[in-house]
């Protein structure tokens, strides 16, 4: 519990299309880490390629304290701030998260944290060219819609490559060789 390691592999897959390797790139993990299932596997992936990441959310929301340990005892660069807009221009992955209402059983608490981190077209001006966003969906207002056209938004694709993905690794588990051209 606590993880989603077929998201990972779709994950990772998704960066590798966009950046060819993984070493040194700039990731930065928004949102609900505390919970978020996504954000931990991909944190643990991520940390075995020599990949800065920085950690983006409100305190109640922070990465668990074991998987920041985990990821530092890794080797892993990690960073934790609440402040995303200071980190946009320098890097290579924007991962967005929702924040999960299910997760409150106080709903005022929840009305803190709600809508804290919102992505705008505005705020890519002056990104690194190659940059993408990623957000495992579905997603509730952390990213404007303005930003689906513009060439960083890259989670629609990421949720395709989730087809291929789980298939391959359905395949894989069931001893079933896929012909490279079918790949």
């Amino acid at each position: 519990a606590g993880n989603h390691p077929t998201q990972t592999l779709l994950d990772l897959f998704t960066i590798r299309e966009s950046h060819n390797e993984f070493k040194d790139l700039n990731v930065v993990l928004v949102g609900d880490l505390r919970y978020g299932r996504t954000a931990h596997s991909l944190s643990h992936a991520l940390a075995r390629f020599n990949v800065n990441l920085t950690l983006v959310s409100p305190e109640s929301l922070k990465m668990p304290k074991e998987i920041v340990d985990d990821l530092l005892s890794l080797g892993c660069n990690v960073t934790e701030t609440d402040n995303l807009y200071e980190n946009i221009k320098n890097s290579d992955v924007i991962y967005m998260t929702r924040i999960q209402k299910e997760r409150f059983p106080d709903e005022d608490e929840y009305a803190k944290v709600s809508g804290i981190y919102k992505l705008s077209k505005i705020d890519l001006v002056g990104t690194k060219e190659n940059m993408i966003i990623m957000h495992p969906l579905p997603r509730v207002n952390e990213i404007h819609p303005s930003v689906d056209s513009t060439k960083h938004a890259r989670y629609f694709e990421q949720a395709f490559n989730g087809i291929p993905t789980r298939m391959a690794l359905l395949c894989k588990s069931l001893g079933i060789d896929i012909d490279k051209e079918v790949a």
